[in-house]
């Protein structure tokens, strides 16, 4: 494990919360120690959970993205899931969680990552969803009189992006849906 600051009532809560929905699997805190992440967000850490069977997939989760709306008593943390046990997601968490700061971050919107999120994929923007694979007892977490929501990081390609914004977020999920979209494979095609 990483040499943390020490972790705030809101952090251990939102640890807790996470440990407690993914009970009995494998989970380990890791930080980026590049780039100004820790600088702006001293909060910030990512939990890895290993999966329940060698097929299924890692889930990492940040820990700390609720700090950049901290003074609205309101907060978002993110979930990415892989294929495969990579650092890498543990950077895209970092970059999420940078570029968050000030909550401009929210349901439906995209962010663009300026490269593939893996290499050799075509994904380069995540689209900020529900947590759809986990349901709603990880999606919402309360830390005393904050509400702090988990939200899902979806891979997606610049053409699924220009879907969302042209027909709308439901046209792009029910898209997803008709083509069951699998979406933790890094070399997907995009479904429009």
């Amino acid at each position: 494990m990483a040499d943390f600051p020490p972790c705030d009532d809101v952090c251990g809560t939102l640890e807790q919360h996470v440990r407690n929905f993914f009970d009995g699997r494998e989970i380990q805190a890791f930080t980026w120690p590049s780039g100004p992440i820790l600088e702006h967000n001293p909060h910030f850490r990512v939990l890895r959970v290993a999966p329940s069977s060698p097929k299924k997939l890692w889930t990492y989760i940040s820990v700390g993205g609720w700090a950049a709306t901290d003074a609205k008593n309101v907060g978002t943390e993110f979930i990415l899931c892989t294929a495969t046990e990579d650092i890498r997601a543990v950077e895209l968490l970092a970059m999420t969680v940078f570029y968050h700061e000030g909550g401009k971050l929210g349901l439906g919107h995209t962010l663009p990552l300026g490269e593939p999120w893996m290499a050799g994929s075509q994904c380069d923007y995540f689209l900020v969803s529900l947590p759809y694979p986990f349901g709603p007892d990880l999606e919402i977490a309360h830390v005393g009189d904050r509400h702090v929501e988990f939200l899902w990081l979806l891979p997606i390609t610049k053409a699924e992006r220009d879907h969302k914004i042209a027909d709308g977020l439901e046209a792009l999920e029910s898209r997803f849906e008709e083509a069951g979209l699998r979406y933790w494979e890094i070399n997907r095609a995009s479904i429009v």
